[in-house]
C-alpha cells in the first residue's frame, strides 16, 4: 500500500505544462473579450434551447421567435418528416456503423442519390455525412498538385478546409469581383497554361445573403476552361425554380459543372451532396477522404432529406412564402433606418457596428423575445458586427411584425438607428 501511495504522490508532483496550451489561457484573460462578454452576461454562444417548433423555440424557460435558424422551408418540426425519420430508425436501426464504401450503404442514400441527381438535373450524385465534409472531400478529391483553385475570399469555412487539404495552390478572388477573377485566371492561362482550373464560390453567401454573379462566373469559366462549383447550402429550396438553387436561379443548370448542397438547412436534417456528371461524381465517390473514410449517413437523416424532398416538390408554394417574407423583412429593416447590406435571399443581415454593442443588443432581443445570431470580427469586417437574421417559410406575419418591433426597440436603444428612423 505505501508503494501505491509513493507513486500517487510522484504523479501529482508539479510538472511544467507544455507550451502549447499557452494559447488556451491567453484565450481567456481576465482583459480580453471572452472574460468580458461572460462576465456582463452576454455571450450568446452555445446558448442551449430546450424546445424547438421551427418558428418557436424555448431558452431558459422562455418562449422566443426563432430567427437564427436556416430551416428556411419550416420543416423541422412537420409530422410527416418526424414520422418519416421514426419509421426509417424502426426498419434500419439508429446507424450504419460503417462508410458507404464498405458496408454503409443502404438502398436509402442510392434512392436519395437518385432522386437528388433528377432534382438538381444532373447524371448524378454523391452523398456525405455532413455538408462541411461535402465541400472538403470535393476538393481534395478534384484539385490535385499543379491545379489552381481560384476561391471568393466570403467563401464558406469548410471551402477553405478544402483548398488547405487540398495539394493545389488556391488563389483567392476578392468577393464577387468578377474583374479579378478574370485578372488571375488570365494570369495562369499565361503562366500555368498546363494546369487544371477549378472556380469555387457559394451560391448564396452565408453572411450577406448576397447572391453569387452565376452568369459572369458561368462565362468566365468556359472562357478559359475551367470548371465551375457552387455551393448551394444556403440556396437549394430557396432560391430558383422550384428551389433548385442558385444556377437555376438564373436558367444555367446545365452551365455549371458541379452543386454541392447540405441537408442541414431547407431539408431540416443532417448531410451533405456533390451533384454533376457522371465520371465526375463516380471519380468522388471513389477518391474523396471524407466519403470514403468516415461512418455514412444515419437512416433517419436520409428518410428525413427524401421527406423534405417529397414536400419540397409537392409543396413549391412553400419557396413563393419565403420570398414573400424575405422582401417584406428586407423592406421593413430598411424603413426602420437599418443597413441590411444587399441581401438578396432570406438571410437578412442587420448592421449594428460596435463589438460590444452587438452582444448587448442581441441579449436586448433575446429579452423581448426574439433569438437572433449575433456575428462579430473575424467572421465580419471590424465595425461592422452584425445580427444575422433568416427566415423561414412557417413564419407568420404576426412573427415578422413583432421581429420588426422588436428590433426598431432595440435599435433606438443602443443608437443603431435615430428617433426618425433613419440610420447614423
Amino acid at each position: 500500500m505505501s508503494q501505491v501511495n509513493d507513486r500517487l504522490e510522484e504523479t501529482t508532483v508539479s510538472r511544467p505544462e507544455p507550451s502549447l496550451f499557452d494559447k488556451t489561457h491567453r484565450f481567456f484573460a481576465p482583459d480580453g473579450i471572452y472574460a468580458q462578454v461572460k462576465g456582463a452576461d452576454l455571450y450568446p454562444y452555445f446558448r442551449a434551447i430546450e424546445k424547438n417548433d421551427g418558428a418557436r423555440a424555448i431558452i431558459n424557460g422562455r418562449e422566443v421567435i426563432m430567427a437564427g435558424s436556416n430551416n428556411y422551408l419550416g420543416l423541422m418540426s412537420d409530422p410527416r418528416v418526424k414520422e418519416a425519420a421514426a419509421k426509417a430508425i424502426e426498419q434500419y436501426g439508429t446507424g450504419c456503423t460503417g462508410s458507404r464504401f464498405l458496408n454503409g450503404t443502404l438502398d436509402l442514400h442510392i434512392q436519395l442519390e437518385e432522386r437528388l441527381a433528377a432534382f438538381m438535373q444532373k447524371d448524378a450524385c454523391v452523398l456525405f455525412s455532413t455538408g462541411y465534409m461535402t465541400n472538403q472531400g470535393v476538393l481534395q478529391s478534384m484539385a490535385g498538385k499543379g491545379d489552381i483553385i481560384f476561391s471568393d475570399k466570403d467563401n464558406h469555412a469548410c471551402i477553405v478546409a478544402g483548398t488547405q487539404v487540398s495539394l493545389a495552390e488556391t488563389w483567392r478572388f476578392r468577393h464577387n469581383d468578377m474583374a479579378h477573377l478574370r485578372r488571375l485566371l488570365e494570369r495562369a492561362r499565361a503562366d500555368r497554361p498546363s494546369a487544371g482550373q477549378f472556380i469555387v464560390t457559394d451560391g448564396v453567401f452565408s453572411m450577406s445573403g448576397v447572391l453569387a454573379k452565376v452568369p459572369e462566373l458561368v462565362d468566365l469559366a468556359e472562357e478559359f476552361g475551367a470548371a465551375l462549383m457552387l455551393d448551394d447550402a444556403h440556396a437549394v429550396g430557396v432560391v430558383g425554380p422550384g428551389g433548385r438553387g442558385s444556377a437555376a436561379h438564373f436558367g444555367l443548370d446545365d452551365r455549371v459543372h458541379m452543386v454541392t448542397g447540405t441537408f442541414s438547412k431547407s431539408f431540416a436534417s443532417l448531410g451533405g451532396f456533390c451533384v454533376g456528371s457522371h465520371d465526375v461524381i463516380e471519380y468522388i465517390r471513389h477518391t474523396s477522404s471524407t466519403h470514403i473514410f468516415s461512418a455514412s449517413m444515419p437512416p433517419a437523416n436520409v428518410a428525413t432529406a427524401l421527406k423534405c424532398l417529397d414536400i419540397l416538390e409537392e409543396e413549391p408554394e412553400r419557396v413563393q412564402r419565403l420570398w414573400e417574407i424575405s422582401d417584406y423583412m428586407r423592406e421593413g429593416f430598411r424603413n426602420l433606418g437599418f443597413n441590411v447590406w444587399s441581401s438578396e435571399s432570406p438571410i437578412i443581415p442587420v448592421v449594428v457596428g460596435d463589438l460590444h454593442t452587438c452582444f448587448r443588443f442581441w441579449k436586448d432581443l433575446l429579452e423581448e423575445g426574439v433569438f437572433v445570431n449575433a456575428v462579430v470580427p473575424p467572421a465580419v469586417p471590424q465595425g461592422q458586427s452584425l445580427m444575422r437574421t433568416s427566415y423561414m417559410a412557417s413564419h407568420s406575419n404576426e412573427d415578422l411584425d413583432f421581429i420588426l418591433d422588436a428590433f426598431h426597440k432595440i435599435g433606438l436603444k443602443h443608437g443603431v438607428i435615430g428617433k426618425n428612423g433613419h440610420g447614423h
